[in-house]
């Protein structure tokens, strides 16, 4: 999430938007330790370069310094990682798509930042995992637009079907979950795309129109507006004068994400900030958040249908 300020804070710009990749979602979890304190008088020993996390098989090799990476035996777990040098206070935890990256002032040793490591190891382990699943999923092959191909649509698979017609239509029979659509003959695979995504966009403004009044109530807020939107990295935003945007894209999850993104941008006009008054507010009214949150930190656009 990022909170958007002018310098004084203009309330019609003022905007708070719930990112596909902010930190509660993040694709690149980070963490942060204190790090030891300097001993009085003592130097600053600038040590060369980074280090980066991921397991890695065999037998540790000489740790290479003037490259960044390093290599360190976690109980059974192998794992090389990069230290970048900083005037930072705490040792920080970052990984990304390279593995683990770990930042650290210049005066900790080498020694206490891998005493850190292994104190921090269940999270690291536990990330690195995540991150793996993530890749695979990217690997996996794209839908294929065809006739019995598989849709996500509110957490649910529905299968394609396509009429050659003249007259064009579409419709949804939930008791079977097939969305079927009627093309001319010579349909093209963009003119069966658009189909299907202008009625998964119709449905994503009808339900958030009927989700957005229940949670404004329990909140006790008024918003102004909305509208869908097709960030390619934000679920959702509101603006300090009551603007709420949603992704389209949040009609493929189960009602669960799309009530915690309403619950989340409501919330925000109450507390315009990210504090523990703000969480607490969006736990009043929707208290299995975490798990919600978690879902989308783990189902990045990747996973989702190319349009």
């Amino acid at each position: 999430m990022k909170l958007l300020r002018q310098t004084p804070p203009d309330p019609q710009q003022l905007a708070l938007q719930l990112d596909f990749f902010s930190p509660e979602f993040s694709s690149q979890p980070r963490v942060d330790q204190p790090a030891p304190k300097q001993a009085p008088g003592s130097a600053l020993v600038p040590q060369r370069e980074p280090l980066e996390l991921a397991p890695t098989p065999g037998t540790p090799p000489p740790n290479t310094p003037q490259t960044g990476r390093r290599r360190i035996q976690v109980d059974q777990h192998i794992l090389d990682y990069r230290l970048l040098r900083s005037k930072r206070r705490s040792i920080g935890f970052l990984i990304d798509d390279d593995g683990l990256r770990i930042t650290a002032p210049r005066w900790v040793t080498v020694a206490e930042i891998e005493s850190a490591i292994r104190e921090k190891q269940r999270w690291i382990l536990a990330k690195l995992s995540e991150r793996r699943e993530r890749s695979a999923r990217r690997l996996q092959p794209h839908m294929q637009w065809c006739d019995g191909a598989i849709l996500p649509y509110l957490g649910n698979d529905v299968k394609l079907r396509i009429l050659a017609a003249q007259s064009a239509g579409i419709a949804y029979d939930a008791s079977t979950r097939e969305l079927t659509v009627c093309l001319p003959p010579d349909a093209g695979e963009q003119q069966l795309k658009d189909r299907v995504q202008g009625w998964l966009q119709a449905e994503a403004k009808r339900i958030f129109a009927e989700r957005l009044p229940l949670y404004a109530e329990k909140l006790g807020v008024s918003y102004r507006s909305f509208a869908l939107s097709s960030a390619a990295t934000q679920w959702g935003s509101c603006t300090a004068e009551g603007k709420i945007r949603l992704n389209w894209r949040l009609i493929h999850f189960a009602m669960p994400m799309i009530d915690y993104v309403v619950a989340h941008e409501l919330s925000h006009l109450r507390e315009m900030n990210h504090s523990p008054r703000f969480w607490a507010t969006v736990q009043s009214v929707f208290p299995e958040f975490q798990a919600a949150k978690r879902v989308l930190r783990e189902s990045g656009p990747e996973t989702l249908p190319i349009f």
